[in-house]
């Protein structure tokens, strides 16, 4: 059986070295062990942190715990649901639009959605930057997000 992605090691080099070589700037502190950038990016990192797969209809595979919160989802629940069921079919389109780009130039920042909660709540989420999970050798594993900022809608 395989490890959960937030304890995986070589998911999290993915997702931060992915973030680190497009962006240029580090996702979690580089002077932190990797083990405890681990725990701390998965249970106290004060923005979200999302990712999903390579399938034709991507599924979430790693939601930070601030990410669970923010849209009410437990691990097991988020890693389940298909991606684009975070936001409501009219709000679907402009999501593709913004993925479709971070795969032609690599990531994207800035942006501004409505996304749904488990509980049916609207909110925005904001100052999103989604980046390409690319691997050393340059494969792609799908895509992730960060954002600090949601409000309500």
């Amino acid at each position: 059986m395989s490890l959960p992605r937030y304890r995986d090691p070589d998911f999290f080099q993915l997702l931060t070295s992915s973030y680190q070589r497009l962006l240029g700037v580090p996702l979690v502190d580089p002077a932190l062990p990797q083990a405890e950038a681990m725990h701390w990016l998965y249970e106290q990192a004060p923005f979200c942190v999302l990712s999903h797969n390579t399938a034709a209809s991507p599924v979430f595979v790693y939601a930070n715990r601030t990410a669970q919160r923010c849209f009410g989802y437990s691990w097991d629940a988020f890693t389940q649901l298909e991606s684009r069921l975070s936001a409501e079919a009219p709000n679907r389109e402009e999501r593709d639009r913004l993925l479709q780009a971070v795969q032609r130039d690599g990531y994207a920042s800035g942006y501004r959605g409505l996304r749904i909660a488990a509980d049916g709540r609207r909110f925005w989420i904001e100052n999103v930057t989604v980046w390409n999970l690319l691997d050393d050798a340059g494969v792609y594993h799908g895509q992730a997000a960060t954002y600090r900022s949601w409000q309500d809608a």
